[in-house]
């Protein structure tokens, strides 16, 4: 999966098609990811003893990963990403459109 935390991300279907946002949890084994105020449910909550409020609180629900697409730093565009070894072996991210490593910490 090449949506990782961090990345904006432009949504692709749904409900919220067209948004731009941060993905804060990304879980590779389901391919989900968790956009932030993308995908907003109602969750009916019972109240605990002393630990949690209880009424309808309102969370962010994961969407599947290939409903998103990445934007480039370089050229603010959602892309498609390629891979790429750098000189010291280490392996990553590359916006295919103009070749840009999307890598924070590259």
């Amino acid at each position: 999966m090449n949506i990782r935390k961090n990345d904006n991300v432009l949504v692709l279907a749904g409900k919220d098609k067209g948004k731009k946002a941060k993905v804060r949890f990304a879980n590779p084994v389901e391919r989900k990811v968790i956009v932030e105020g993308v995908n907003i449910i109602k969750k009916h909550s019972r109240g605990a003893k002393g630990a949690r409020q209880a009424g309808i609180i309102e969370r962010e629900a994961p969407i599947n990963a290939s409903n998103v697409m990445i934007i480039c730093n370089k050229c603010n565009q959602p892309t498609r990403i390629g891979r790429q070894f750098l000189e010291g072996g280490k392996k990553v991210r590359v916006c295919r459109a103009c070749k840009e490593v999307i890598d924070q910490n590259a």
